[in-house]
């Protein structure tokens, strides 16, 4: 069979090759082929190696030359809250003066200023913001994104946010994978009265899925937001609907989010910067994946995770970029992946894994993504280095060269196609 595509002349070609969820000291092992080539049909990957490749060639083959430099799967961003309105640089101040995060939103700020942003945002507002960010991570090699509502905190703008992702799912390069976060904060409307509106959350899970707008639902499980019966009430009534679903977890205070994580069978638990001990040894014993976000730490300034602790006692690790407008305001995977070597302490091949496999197993879908495989789609990226270790040493730059979505060229020579 001859492929559509050929891209032959890789220096070096890394990617995962071990079935997900990677855990433990195998996040340490990635495969290598030098001087390889992938070839390409249909938008997946036919076949890959460091062999003769001139049987999948023709006179209607493109050939795409990587004059010798990396390549890697896809990167994948397995938690972002992309679509928001406004920004929110009039608490940057107070977070440089040291005000604990949850007393800002106490007084009305976080997550509760960009609820009314949001809310007063046009759809079409929504969707050029979200598109220019999405925009921005594809240039930085990010071909799959999974995208929270969470700044409606009523079903009307829930919906607009969800319907938002959707829309740009259909027209953008980028494969968005949706997350209803409803319960991301309790509103002013329901000051007072929390118990109500974790009720009013239960009934739009309803509409969220007659609607079909989200594959997972979230909560923000943390000290005076939603407890762990708050959450173990709302996460069991998702999983009763068909959803599947994730926790914002022990990000600031170690209320067990973890270990509800494993209880419940998430995908994954998010944040983990405070997570017990003993809730780590539950994670280690599950296949939930441990999503670390060490852009928020870097933002905030507050500890990070232990993935070292983690990796050594057999958790399986994800990596994201937690873009947000309050607590990691980038678009930049590439950055966490550099704080995730020089702040947790994880190698280059660690961080491949975190950032591909274990993103897309406990984004479930690992079977088209994630690694670069016969069957897989193609999505690759050729980085502007000849190994992978220059990417993480050379540090808060976009590497990235080329990007293929489905075999796509759609970034050629740091320039979007």
């Amino acid at each position: 069979m001859f492929a559509d595509l050929v891209i032959l002349n890789i220096g070096s070609l890394v990617t995962p090759y071990i079935s997900p969820p990677i855990k433990g000291e195998d996040m340490n092992k990635v495969k290598t082929l030098s001087n390889a080539f992938i070839a390409i049909k249909d938008g997946l990957i036919l076949d890959f190696g460091e062999g003769d490749y001139g049987k999948y060639i023709n006179k209607s083959t493109l050939i795409h030359d990587a004059d010798g430099k990396l390549v890697i799967p896809g990167l994948i961003d397995s938690h972002t809250h992309l679509v928001h309105g406004g920004s929110r640089e009039q608490e940057f101040a107070l977070k440089i003066a040291g005000v604990p995060y949850l007393e800002v939103l106490r007084k009305g700020g976080g997550i509760l200023s960009t609820v009314k942003n949001t809310r007063e945002s046009t759809k079409k507002e929504l969707y050029i913001k979200a598109l220019n960010s999405l925009n921005e991570m594809l240039y930085l090699g990010v071909t799959t994104v999974e995208a929270k509502s969470g700044y409606g905190l009523n079903l009307e703008t829930e919906i607009k946010q969800l319907e938002v992702s959707k829309e740009l799912n259909m027209m953008h390069h980028i494969d968005i994978i949706s997350t209803y976060l409803g319960a991301h904060a309790t509103p002013k409307e329901y000051s007072g009265k929390k118990d109500e509106y974790i009720e009013s959350v239960i009934r739009d899970l309803k509409v969220i899925k007659e609607k079909d707008l989200a594959k997972f639902v979230d909560i923000f499980c943390e000290d005076s937001v939603f407890n762990l019966c708050d959450s173990r009430k709302i996460l069991s009534e998702a999983i009763n609907l068909g959803f599947e679903i994730k926790i914002h977890a022990d990000e600031i205070v170690s209320l067990g989010g973890g270990g509800l994580a494993v209880e419940l069978h998430a995908s994954s638990a998010d944040h983990l910067m405070a997570v017990s001990n003993e809730d780590i040894t539950k994670l280690a014993n599950s296949n939930v994946i441990a999503n670390l976000l060490p852009s928020t730490s870097f933002y905030l300034n507050k500890d990070y995770a232990k993935a070292r602790q983690m990796i050594e006692q057999g958790c399986a690790l994800s990596i994201s970029s937690d873009y947000n407008p309050g607590s990691s305001p980038s678009e930049n995977l590439q950055f966490s992946m550099q704080l995730g070597a020089n702040k947790l302490r994880m190698s280059p091949s660690e961080i491949l894994n975190a950032v591909t496999i274990n993103a897309a197993y406990h984004l479930r879908i690992d079977d088209k993504v994630g690694s670069i495989e016969i069957g897989k789609n193609a999505d690759l990226v050729i980085m502007n280095s000849n190994n992978l270790e220059y990417i993480f040493y050379h540090y808060g730059i976009n590497h990235v060269n080329d990007v293929f979505k489905k075999g796509q060229l759609v970034v050629q020579s740091r320039e979007l196609v």
